[in-house]
């Protein structure tokens, strides 16, 4: 039997918690939220996602920095992280890639094209 993916979605914006959920959800995939990068990196820790969305504007510890503290854990570095964020300069994608993301998706997306890459990334 196929083993359902799990993928931990850390956004501030409950709206956009919500509405990544429940694509992901009908899409076959199981979804944690955290709500800012902290409560992230302590999910990230105990559940153990398949992938992760990321933020970068959180409340608290900024996505950039979330994700260079995942990708120097030992346990947590294989994990693919995609970026998710209103933040689409080239030098704010340059600093994702750069601390670590395996893609970069500017908000606003399309549904579509944020499976498309999580599928292109997990299958």
């Amino acid at each position: 039997m196929k083993r359902i993916k799990k993928i931990l979605v850390i956004d501030d914006d409950l709206d956009i918690q919500k509405l990544v959920s429940v694509r992901l959800t009908s899409s076959g995939y199981s979804v944690i939220t955290a709500a800012d990068g902290k409560t992230g990196l302590e999910k990230a820790r105990s559940e153990g996602p398949d992938l992760i969305l990321l933020d970068v504007m959180l409340p608290d510890i900024d996505g950039y920095k979330v994700c260079t503290e995942l990708k120097n854990d030992d346990d947590l570095k294989k994990i693919p992280i995609v970026m998710l964020t209103s933040l689409s300069q080239l030098g704010d994608i340059k600093s994702g890639i750069g601390s670590g993301a395996n893609a970069y998706v500017a908000k606003p997306f399309r549904p579509e094209d944020l499976l498309e890459t999580i599928k292109n990334i997990i299958g």
